[in-house]
């Protein structure tokens, strides 16, 4: 089962409560999102270090339940 946008940003807003976020649906097929991530928990952290964050906070979901996901991330 895919994943909504919507369920998408509940997740990255529990674990970055002041980031400001948004989601694209890149392809408009509810499967491909494209997810741009600002927040202070990314500062002086490397590219990889702030997607390993990302990644930890949906919690298993890529590959499953959301299939692609590309990452903007950087400190706010």
């Amino acid at each position: 089962m895919a994943m909504t946008s919507d369920e998408i940003e509940t997740l990255l807003r529990a674990a970055f409560p002041d980031a400001s976020i948004e989601i694209v649906d890149l392809a408009g097929d509810g499967d491909h999102y494209k997810a741009v991530i600002r927040s202070g928990a990314f500062a002086g952290k490397s590219r990889v270090a702030q997607h390993q964050l990302v990644y930890a906070a949906l919690k298993g979901k890529i590959g499953g339940d959301l299939h692609a996901l590309a990452l903007d991330t950087g400190p706010k």
